[in-house]
């Protein structure tokens, strides 16, 4: 079933906060169940058949949990062998259905070798869950945060229909407190609603608008696509990925937020940054930080005594990071890309670019963001290649009158999407908010308007699926 996470959101969330509410808020057991259960109904929205399947991994995670909890004081060894056996069974389960067809595909190119691509359909958001299931039981292992004697709890963390099919990954010893214990407030709610609003706004109004530019120009014949073209289509894509990412995360934030959860910030103006170093502390946040807790500390990091193991542990981190997007050659290309510019930042390139005006940090950055994200687009290689030549005048115009009146019809566009990469409407609705009422009402009213503007969009439009729901 082709899936919109926002159809279900407006069919089943005001019910959802009805019924939640409606439960007494000392019996917070039961508003977990009732989230469970909405969260279980959001998945098999989706895909009914992949609920048996997250019952059976959240299940897996509180039994090794538990295991793990009873053993790590006085059978150590014990509480690792669980430890392991919940690593290697979370990790099997994600390898099964997101890269044996890539595997098989690997096989197939030796001589003699014919095995049929089994289909598997990857089971919507599994990378993300697999992670936060993974994160519980080493947060237990690690002491901290102590087993969780209640199954539903772990399944209401497993299963939080907020971030639930692309993030935040939200580890649980950031939320074990909340998941026993909430605050409710008429600020908080508010704020979750505003948060969630201005996600939507992002996803509807920035990101689905940049999207139908790059398809567009993706659309032309490769003999019309001239340099302009090229340039043009792969930075509308990459305003696409960050405001439709960026977007969900915020509207997981807010829902978050109106249940009484406080999710931590999954963008921090990602291109604004003056270096890739600087660029991957502001995007995607929870999936730097689990990798760098859960794998590239464990690795030793930078900590360790010889320069070259600091490349290794990186170049494991980077290789799997782009190996986590995808089973395809092109997200591991995208992962080791970055961490070439890393190796070189750590070896050199901070130095200079330290020492040199910020613009061409910001220039370098974004140029090297945006062939990134050439690499991550195009799964066939080939077919990215041949953009990029076209980025280079390669077999190309550098203008014709189809990109021209493409520029100057987009302009208007271009100016508010650069914008609102930027903090700065941010600050000015802050700035403005702290001087009066009558500010505050009006933005309110153009919270309200915008709101109902991204509606009739959703209305008009039909499908939505979010980018990172495929990953």
């Amino acid at each position: 079933m082709v899936f919109s996470s926002l159809e279900f959101l407006f069919l089943f969330l005001p019910i959802t906060l009805i019924v939640y509410f409606a439960i007494p808020r000392k019996y917070i057991a039961f508003r977990n169940l009732a989230l469970l259960a909405v969260s279980l109904l959001f998945y098999g929205w989706g895909e009914p058949v992949y609920v048996f399947l997250m019952v059976f991994s959240i299940l897996l995670s509180y039994f090794y949990g538990f295991m793990v909890g009873k053993y790590k004081e006085t059978k150590p060894k014990k509480a690792k062998l669980f430890l392991i056996l919940a690593v290697i069974s979370n990790i099997g389960l994600l390898g099964f259905f997101k890269y044996t067809d890539f595997f098989i595909g690997i096989l197939d190119s030796i001589p003699g070798v014919d095995i049929a691509p089994l289909g598997i359909t990857l089971p919507i958001g599994i990378s993300f869950y697999t992670f936060q299931i993974l994160s519980y039981v080493i947060d237990v292992y690690r002491g901290d945060t102590a087993a969780e004697k209640n199954p539903l709890t772990v399944g209401t963390y497993v299963t939080l229909f907020p971030q639930l099919i692309a993030g935040p990954i939200v580890r649980y010893k950031d939320v074990d407190d909340q998941l026993k214990e909430r605050e409710h407030s008429v600020f908080l709610f508010s704020s979750g609603v505003k948060t969630f609003v201005a996600g939507l706004c992002k996803k509807v109004l920035l990101a689905n608008v940049a999207a139908a530019a790059f398809e567009e120009l993706k659309a032309l014949p490769e003999t019309d696509l001239t340099v302009l073209g090229a340039w043009m289509g792969i930075l509308f894509y990459s305003f696409q990925i960050y405001f439709d990412f960026s977007g969900y995360s915020d509207m997981a934030i807010g829902l978050g937020k109106m249940f009484g959860f406080r999710f931590l910030e999954n963008f921090d103006y990602p291109y604004i940054s003056r270096s890739i170093t600087e660029f991957w502390r502001r995007w995607h946040i929870s999936l730097s930080t689990w990798f760098r807790e859960y794998l590239y500390f464990p690795l030793g990091g930078s900590r360790v005594d010889k320069k070259w193991k600091v490349f290794r542990n990186l170049l494991i981190v980077w290789f799997l990071t782009g190996f986590w997007h995808g089973a395809n050659w092109n997200y591991i290309l995208w992962g080791l890309l970055f961490f070439v510019f890393l190796v070189l930042e750590k070896t050199f390139l901070l130095k200079l670019l330290d020492k040199i005006p910020a613009f061409f940090g910001h220039a370098y950055t974004l140029i090297v963001v945006m062939f990134s994200w050439l690499l991550f687009h195009f799964e066939d290689l080939g077919a990215g290649m041949r953009w990029a030549l076209k980025m280079f005048g390669v077999g190309a115009q550098v203008i014709n009158d189809t990109t021209l009146f493409a520029l100057l019809r987009s302009l208007p566009m271009i100016a508010i999407l650069c914008l609102a990469c930027t903090p700065l409407p941010k600050k000015l609705y802050y700035r403005l908010c702290a001087k009066g009422a009558l500010y505050r009402v009006i933005f309110a009213v153009c919270g309200i308007f915008l709101f109902l503007l991204a509606v009739a969009a959703l209305v008009s439009s039909g499908f939505n699926p979010f980018i990172y729901s495929i990953f």
